[in-house]
Protein backbone atom coordinates (compact mmCIF):
# COMPACT_ATOMS: atom_id res chain seq x y z
CA UNK A 1 0.00 0.00 0.00
CA UNK A 2 1.64 3.94 -0.93
CA UNK A 3 1.73 5.42 2.02
CA UNK A 4 -0.60 9.04 1.98
CA UNK A 5 1.38 11.84 1.06
CA UNK A 6 1.12 15.27 3.11
CA UNK A 7 1.33 18.96 1.12
CA UNK A 8 2.64 20.74 4.11
CA UNK A 9 4.18 19.69 7.32
CA UNK A 10 2.67 20.20 10.78
CA UNK A 11 3.76 21.27 13.98
CA UNK A 12 5.28 18.30 16.25
CA UNK A 13 5.55 19.20 19.85
CA UNK A 14 7.25 16.07 21.61
CA UNK A 15 6.32 16.01 25.51
CA UNK A 16 7.56 14.23 28.53
CA UNK A 17 7.27 10.97 30.93
CA UNK A 18 4.45 8.07 29.54
CA UNK A 19 2.88 10.40 27.34
CA UNK A 20 5.97 10.70 25.87
CA UNK A 21 6.87 6.47 25.24
CA UNK A 22 3.15 6.32 23.87
CA UNK A 23 4.08 9.61 21.75
CA UNK A 24 6.93 7.68 19.59
CA UNK A 25 4.86 4.07 19.47
CA UNK A 26 1.80 5.75 18.21
CA UNK A 27 4.30 7.60 15.36
CA UNK A 28 5.93 3.84 14.81
CA UNK A 29 3.09 2.16 14.77
CA UNK A 30 -0.07 3.91 13.72
CA UNK A 31 1.18 7.01 11.89
CA UNK A 32 4.83 5.95 9.73
CA UNK A 33 3.18 2.81 7.94
CA UNK A 34 0.52 4.50 6.73
CA UNK A 35 1.77 8.62 6.40
CA UNK A 36 4.61 9.49 4.65
CA UNK A 37 4.65 11.94 7.81
CA UNK A 38 6.08 15.43 7.60
CA UNK A 39 6.73 17.14 10.62
CA UNK A 40 8.57 20.23 12.40
CA UNK A 41 9.92 18.68 15.91
CA UNK A 42 10.22 21.18 18.30
CA UNK A 43 11.11 18.70 21.94
CA UNK A 44 9.11 20.09 24.68
CA UNK A 45 10.33 17.73 27.20
CA UNK A 46 11.34 19.37 30.72
CA UNK A 47 15.19 19.06 30.18
CA UNK A 48 15.11 20.70 26.74
CA UNK A 49 13.07 23.56 27.77
CA UNK A 50 15.28 24.23 30.47
CA UNK A 51 18.84 23.86 28.31
CA UNK A 52 16.77 26.09 25.93
CA UNK A 53 15.37 28.42 28.71
CA UNK A 54 12.09 27.77 27.17
CA UNK A 55 12.73 29.06 23.60
CA UNK A 56 11.72 26.09 22.38
CA UNK A 57 8.63 26.55 23.57
CA UNK A 58 8.23 30.15 22.22
CA UNK A 59 9.77 29.09 18.62
CA UNK A 60 7.07 26.07 18.67
CA UNK A 61 4.22 28.47 18.95
CA UNK A 62 5.76 30.85 15.98
CA UNK A 63 5.68 27.63 14.09
CA UNK A 64 2.17 27.16 15.01
CA UNK A 65 1.61 30.69 13.53
CA UNK A 66 3.45 29.47 10.19
CA UNK A 67 2.63 26.35 9.30
CA UNK A 68 -1.17 26.90 11.05
CA UNK A 69 -1.82 23.19 12.31
CA UNK A 70 0.23 21.90 15.40
CA UNK A 71 0.18 18.58 17.42
CA UNK A 72 1.47 18.52 20.94
CA UNK A 73 1.92 15.46 23.82
CA UNK A 74 1.36 16.42 27.41
CA UNK A 75 4.37 18.31 29.10
CA UNK A 76 4.92 18.92 32.88
CA UNK A 77 4.40 22.19 34.15
CA UNK A 78 7.41 21.74 37.05
CA UNK A 79 6.88 22.68 41.11
CA UNK A 80 9.63 22.80 43.63
CA UNK A 81 9.84 19.22 43.21
CA UNK A 82 10.25 19.04 39.91
CA UNK A 83 12.74 21.84 40.37
CA UNK A 84 15.03 19.24 42.46
CA UNK A 85 13.59 15.88 40.48
CA UNK A 86 15.20 17.92 37.17
CA UNK A 87 17.71 20.07 38.25
CA UNK A 88 16.04 22.95 36.51
CA UNK A 89 17.31 26.53 36.51
CA UNK A 90 14.46 27.98 37.69
CA UNK A 91 10.53 26.95 37.92
CA UNK A 92 9.57 27.63 34.08
CA UNK A 93 5.86 28.48 33.30
CA UNK A 94 2.92 26.23 31.92
CA UNK A 95 4.04 25.09 28.00
CA UNK A 96 0.68 25.22 27.50
CA UNK A 97 -0.02 28.42 29.01
CA UNK A 98 3.37 30.17 26.96
CA UNK A 99 1.44 28.78 23.79
CA UNK A 100 -1.97 29.02 24.23
CA UNK A 101 -1.45 33.01 25.11
CA UNK A 102 0.65 33.30 21.67
CA UNK A 103 -1.77 31.58 19.50
CA UNK A 104 -4.61 33.19 21.30
CA UNK A 105 -8.45 31.37 20.48
CA UNK A 106 -10.08 28.64 23.07
CA UNK A 107 -9.61 25.42 23.71
CA UNK A 108 -12.55 23.11 22.78
CA UNK A 109 -12.72 19.73 24.57
CA UNK A 110 -15.62 17.18 23.88
CA UNK A 111 -15.45 13.26 26.02
CA UNK A 112 -14.70 10.53 23.38
CA UNK A 113 -17.74 8.00 23.75
CA UNK A 114 -17.81 4.78 23.39
CA UNK A 115 -20.31 1.72 23.51
CA UNK A 116 -19.29 -0.25 27.04
CA UNK A 117 -18.18 2.65 28.79
CA UNK A 118 -21.01 4.43 30.28
CA UNK A 119 -20.94 7.91 31.64
CA UNK A 120 -20.73 8.27 35.88
CA UNK A 121 -23.24 10.39 35.11
CA UNK A 122 -26.39 8.26 34.46
CA UNK A 123 -28.36 11.05 32.50
CA UNK A 124 -25.67 12.02 30.09
CA UNK A 125 -26.45 11.04 27.02
CA UNK A 126 -24.57 13.12 24.50
CA UNK A 127 -21.19 14.75 24.88
CA UNK A 128 -20.64 18.05 26.51
CA UNK A 129 -17.68 20.21 24.95
CA UNK A 130 -15.85 22.22 27.20
CA UNK A 131 -14.80 26.00 25.75
CA UNK A 132 -11.69 27.18 27.97
CA UNK A 133 -10.72 30.45 27.41
CA UNK A 134 -6.64 30.01 26.52
CA UNK A 135 -5.14 33.12 28.17
CA UNK A 136 -4.61 34.56 31.30
CA UNK A 137 -6.01 34.02 34.92
CA UNK A 138 -3.58 32.09 37.35
CA UNK A 139 -1.90 31.14 33.82
CA UNK A 140 -0.19 34.28 33.29
CA UNK A 141 0.59 35.26 36.95
CA UNK A 142 2.80 36.98 39.11
CA UNK A 143 2.81 36.10 42.55
CA UNK A 144 4.62 37.34 45.64
CA UNK A 145 5.43 35.32 48.83
CA UNK A 146 4.54 38.47 51.59
CA UNK A 147 7.72 37.99 54.31
CA UNK A 148 5.41 39.87 57.37
CA UNK A 149 3.79 43.14 58.13
CA UNK A 150 3.27 45.43 55.53
CA UNK A 151 0.59 47.04 52.94
CA UNK A 152 -0.01 45.27 49.16
CA UNK A 153 -1.40 47.47 46.54
CA UNK A 154 -2.74 47.09 43.19
CA UNK A 155 -1.52 50.14 41.08
CA UNK A 156 -1.92 51.04 37.25
CA UNK A 157 0.36 53.71 35.48
CA UNK A 158 -1.10 55.24 32.87
CA UNK A 159 1.09 56.14 29.68
CA UNK A 160 0.89 59.53 30.61
CA UNK A 161 2.29 58.97 34.52
CA UNK A 162 -1.38 59.27 35.78
CA UNK A 163 -1.61 56.45 38.84
CA UNK A 164 -4.92 54.47 40.30
CA UNK A 165 -4.10 52.40 43.17
CA UNK A 166 -6.43 49.56 44.90
CA UNK A 167 -5.44 48.57 48.13
CA UNK A 168 -4.98 44.42 48.21
CA UNK A 169 -4.91 43.56 52.04
CA UNK A 170 -2.70 45.18 54.95
CA UNK A 171 -0.65 42.76 55.97
CA UNK A 172 -0.47 41.96 59.95
CA UNK A 173 1.53 39.09 59.20
CA UNK A 174 3.22 36.51 56.66
CA UNK A 175 1.36 35.74 53.89
CA UNK A 176 0.99 35.42 49.75
CA UNK A 177 -0.75 37.99 47.11
CA UNK A 178 -1.01 36.92 43.61
CA UNK A 179 -1.68 39.29 40.45
CA UNK A 180 -4.24 37.94 37.34
CA UNK A 181 -4.84 40.12 34.40
CA UNK A 182 -6.95 39.47 31.54
CA UNK A 183 -7.08 41.60 27.89
CA UNK A 184 -10.42 42.66 26.49
CA UNK A 185 -9.01 41.74 23.08
CA UNK A 186 -8.15 38.33 24.04
CA UNK A 187 -11.94 38.12 26.08
CA UNK A 188 -13.39 38.92 22.57
CA UNK A 189 -11.51 36.44 20.68
CA UNK A 190 -13.18 33.87 23.33
CA UNK A 191 -16.28 34.99 23.11
CA UNK A 192 -16.14 34.76 19.15
CA UNK A 193 -15.00 31.54 18.66
CA UNK A 194 -17.56 30.15 21.41
CA UNK A 195 -20.19 31.75 19.58
CA UNK A 196 -19.46 30.23 15.74
CA UNK A 197 -18.42 27.06 16.98
CA UNK A 198 -21.55 26.84 18.93
CA UNK A 199 -23.36 28.00 15.22
CA UNK A 200 -20.71 25.25 13.33
CA UNK A 201 -21.54 22.40 15.50
CA UNK A 202 -25.74 23.66 16.15
CA UNK A 203 -25.46 23.04 20.11
CA UNK A 204 -26.25 25.66 22.67
CA UNK A 205 -23.74 27.58 24.36
CA UNK A 206 -23.41 27.76 28.54
CA UNK A 207 -21.39 30.56 29.25
CA UNK A 208 -20.55 31.00 33.54
CA UNK A 209 -18.33 33.09 35.65
CA UNK A 210 -18.47 34.38 39.31
CA UNK A 211 -19.66 38.20 38.61
CA UNK A 212 -21.69 38.59 41.57
CA UNK A 213 -17.86 38.24 43.60
CA UNK A 214 -15.62 39.49 41.05
CA UNK A 215 -17.65 42.28 40.15
CA UNK A 216 -14.92 43.99 37.33
CA UNK A 217 -12.82 41.14 36.27
CA UNK A 218 -15.17 38.45 35.49
CA UNK A 219 -18.15 41.19 35.14
CA UNK A 220 -16.26 41.98 32.25
CA UNK A 221 -16.30 38.66 30.58
CA UNK A 222 -19.80 38.63 31.58
CA UNK A 223 -20.56 41.94 29.18
CA UNK A 224 -18.23 41.13 26.40
CA UNK A 225 -20.41 37.94 25.81
CA UNK A 226 -23.69 40.11 26.50
CA UNK A 227 -23.05 42.88 24.28
CA UNK A 228 -21.40 40.53 21.13
CA UNK A 229 -24.67 38.39 21.67
CA UNK A 230 -26.91 41.06 21.58
CA UNK A 231 -24.91 42.91 18.30
CA UNK A 232 -24.10 40.05 16.08
CA UNK A 233 -25.26 36.23 17.17
CA UNK A 234 -29.00 37.02 18.80
CA UNK A 235 -30.82 36.87 15.02
CA UNK A 236 -28.33 33.59 13.76
CA UNK A 237 -28.66 31.70 17.40
CA UNK A 238 -32.68 32.40 16.88
CA UNK A 239 -32.60 31.33 13.13
CA UNK A 240 -30.39 28.05 13.54
CA UNK A 241 -33.16 27.62 16.77
CA UNK A 242 -30.31 27.08 19.69
CA UNK A 243 -29.94 29.32 22.67
CA UNK A 244 -27.37 31.40 24.54
CA UNK A 245 -27.03 31.02 28.11
CA UNK A 246 -25.46 33.13 30.89
CA UNK A 247 -25.60 31.97 34.84
CA UNK A 248 -23.24 32.15 37.64
CA UNK A 249 -20.51 28.82 37.23
CA UNK A 250 -21.71 27.53 40.68
CA UNK A 251 -25.37 27.22 39.23
CA UNK A 252 -23.92 25.35 35.87
CA UNK A 253 -22.14 23.00 38.33
CA UNK A 254 -25.11 21.87 39.90
CA UNK A 255 -26.98 21.96 36.86
CA UNK A 256 -24.67 19.93 34.69
CA UNK A 257 -25.65 16.79 36.90
CA UNK A 258 -29.30 16.81 35.88
CA UNK A 259 -28.66 17.81 32.27
CA UNK A 260 -28.35 14.80 29.02
CA UNK A 261 -25.82 17.13 27.33
CA UNK A 262 -25.15 18.17 23.91
CA UNK A 263 -24.16 21.53 24.61
CA UNK A 264 -20.99 23.51 24.91
CA UNK A 265 -19.95 24.98 28.44
CA UNK A 266 -17.86 28.36 28.07
CA UNK A 267 -15.67 28.82 30.79
CA UNK A 268 -12.39 30.93 31.94
CA UNK A 269 -9.42 29.69 31.80
CA UNK A 270 -8.71 27.95 35.30
CA UNK A 271 -12.50 26.84 35.69
CA UNK A 272 -12.31 25.38 31.72
CA UNK A 273 -9.04 23.29 33.26
CA UNK A 274 -10.86 21.89 36.51
CA UNK A 275 -14.09 21.75 34.86
CA UNK A 276 -13.14 19.27 31.60
CA UNK A 277 -11.32 17.08 33.76
CA UNK A 278 -14.32 16.47 35.93
CA UNK A 279 -16.20 16.15 32.58
CA UNK A 280 -13.46 13.27 31.03
CA UNK A 281 -13.24 11.59 34.38
CA UNK A 282 -18.08 11.69 34.50
CA UNK A 283 -17.99 9.96 31.01
CA UNK A 284 -14.84 7.23 31.80
CA UNK A 285 -11.80 8.33 31.82
CA UNK A 286 -9.28 11.47 31.50
CA UNK A 287 -7.86 9.58 28.36
CA UNK A 288 -10.96 9.86 26.79
CA UNK A 289 -11.18 12.96 25.74
CA UNK A 290 -10.32 15.71 22.31
CA UNK A 291 -8.65 18.72 22.86
CA UNK A 292 -7.97 21.38 20.10
CA UNK A 293 -7.03 25.52 20.59
CA UNK A 294 -8.45 26.85 17.94
CA UNK A 295 -7.50 30.29 17.16
CA UNK A 296 -9.12 32.80 15.74
CA UNK A 297 -6.03 33.94 13.30
CA UNK A 298 -6.56 30.61 11.62
CA UNK A 299 -4.60 28.41 14.03
CA UNK A 300 -5.24 25.13 15.59
CA UNK A 301 -3.41 23.08 17.95
CA UNK A 302 -4.61 19.53 18.96
CA UNK A 303 -3.39 17.80 22.65
CA UNK A 304 -4.49 15.41 24.49
CA UNK A 305 -6.52 16.98 27.72
CA UNK A 306 -4.09 14.72 30.49
CA UNK A 307 -1.26 14.87 32.24
CA UNK A 308 2.51 12.93 31.74
CA UNK A 309 0.99 9.86 33.32
CA UNK A 310 3.78 10.23 35.96
CA UNK A 311 3.14 7.20 37.93
CA UNK A 312 3.11 4.66 35.28
CA UNK A 313 5.98 6.12 33.84
CA UNK A 314 8.28 5.15 37.06
CA UNK A 315 6.98 1.97 36.75
CA UNK A 316 8.32 2.13 32.99
CA UNK A 317 11.25 2.93 34.26
CA UNK A 318 11.26 -0.41 36.35
CA UNK A 319 10.80 -2.53 33.36
CA UNK A 320 6.89 -3.28 35.35
CA UNK A 321 4.53 -3.85 33.52
CA UNK A 322 2.45 -0.62 32.25
CA UNK A 323 -1.59 -0.51 30.65
CA UNK A 324 -1.94 2.79 29.87
CA UNK A 325 -4.67 4.53 27.71
CA UNK A 326 -3.31 6.57 24.75
CA UNK A 327 -6.60 7.30 22.86
CA UNK A 328 -6.64 10.65 23.46
CA UNK A 329 -2.84 10.65 22.28
CA UNK A 330 -4.29 8.83 19.08
CA UNK A 331 -6.75 11.55 18.71
CA UNK A 332 -4.81 14.31 19.01
CA UNK A 333 -2.75 13.16 16.33
CA UNK A 334 -5.88 11.88 13.66
CA UNK A 335 -7.08 15.44 14.61
CA UNK A 336 -4.13 17.33 13.58
CA UNK A 337 -3.62 15.00 10.24
CA UNK A 338 -8.09 15.73 9.68
CA UNK A 339 -7.08 19.42 9.84
CA UNK A 340 -3.84 19.38 7.71
CA UNK A 341 -6.03 17.43 5.14
CA UNK A 342 -8.76 19.90 5.29
CA UNK A 343 -6.55 23.19 4.45
CA UNK A 344 -4.45 21.23 2.06
CA UNK A 345 -7.10 19.64 -0.22
CA UNK A 346 -5.98 16.26 0.53
CA UNK A 347 -8.72 13.88 1.38
CA UNK A 348 -7.08 10.50 1.72
CA UNK A 349 -5.92 11.89 4.62
CA UNK A 350 -8.68 13.52 6.03
CA UNK A 351 -9.90 9.65 5.54
CA UNK A 352 -7.06 8.15 7.21
CA UNK A 353 -8.04 10.12 10.46
CA UNK A 354 -11.43 9.47 10.29
CA UNK A 355 -10.54 5.68 9.61
CA UNK A 356 -7.90 5.62 12.15
CA UNK A 357 -10.14 7.20 15.01
CA UNK A 358 -12.61 4.41 13.83
CA UNK A 359 -10.26 1.74 14.36
CA UNK A 360 -9.49 2.99 18.32
CA UNK A 361 -13.39 3.15 19.39
CA UNK A 362 -14.15 -0.43 17.96
CA UNK A 363 -10.79 -2.00 19.51
CA UNK A 364 -12.27 -0.99 22.70
CA UNK A 365 -16.25 -1.67 21.60
CA UNK A 366 -14.67 -5.33 20.71
CA UNK A 367 -13.38 -5.94 24.20
CA UNK A 368 -9.86 -5.31 23.85
CA UNK A 369 -8.55 -2.22 26.05
CA UNK A 370 -6.45 -0.43 28.57
CA UNK A 371 -6.54 -1.19 32.32
CA UNK A 372 -8.48 1.77 33.62
CA UNK A 373 -11.05 1.36 31.05
CA UNK A 374 -11.20 -2.46 31.60
CA UNK A 375 -11.89 -1.58 35.31
CA UNK A 376 -15.28 0.58 34.05
CA UNK A 377 -16.35 -1.00 31.19
CA UNK A 378 -19.86 -2.78 31.12
CA UNK A 379 -18.98 -5.69 27.88
CA UNK A 380 -18.04 -9.09 29.50
CA UNK A 381 -14.85 -10.45 30.35
CA UNK A 382 -12.83 -7.46 28.69
CA UNK A 383 -9.47 -8.06 27.74
CA UNK A 384 -6.66 -6.13 29.04
CA UNK A 385 -3.81 -5.22 26.74
CA UNK A 386 -0.72 -3.25 27.81
CA UNK A 387 0.23 0.26 26.82
CA UNK A 388 2.57 -1.42 23.41
CA UNK A 389 -0.34 -4.17 22.95
CA UNK A 390 -3.33 -2.07 22.95
CA UNK A 391 -1.80 0.38 20.43
CA UNK A 392 -0.68 -2.78 18.19
CA UNK A 393 -4.26 -4.07 18.18
CA UNK A 394 -5.77 -0.37 16.93
CA UNK A 395 -2.92 -1.10 14.27
CA UNK A 396 -4.37 -4.68 13.45
CA UNK A 397 -7.79 -2.63 13.45
CA UNK A 398 -7.35 -0.62 11.03
CA UNK A 399 -5.47 -3.14 8.49
CA UNK A 400 -8.29 -5.56 8.75
CA UNK A 401 -11.15 -2.57 8.08
CA UNK A 402 -8.87 -1.14 5.27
Amino acid sequence: MDKIQMKTPLVEMDGDEMTRIIWQIIKDELLAPFVNLDTEYYDLGLKHRDETDDQVTIDSAEATKRLGVAVKCATITPNAARVEEYGLKQMWKSPNGTIRAMLDGTVFRAPIQVNGIEPQVKCWKKPITIARHAYGDIYKNTEMRIPGPGTVELVYTAADGTEQRALIHDFAGAGVVQGVHNLDDSITSFARSCFEYALSTHQDLWFATKDTISKTYDHRFKDIFADMYDAEYKDRFEAADITYFYTLIDDVAARIMKTEGGFIWACKNYDGDVMSDMLSSGYGSLAMMTSVLVSPHGYFEYEAAHGTVQRHYYKYLKGERTSTNSVATIFAWTGALRKRGELDGTPDLVDFADRLERATIDTIESGKMTGDLARITTLEDPVTLDTRDFILAIRDTLIAES
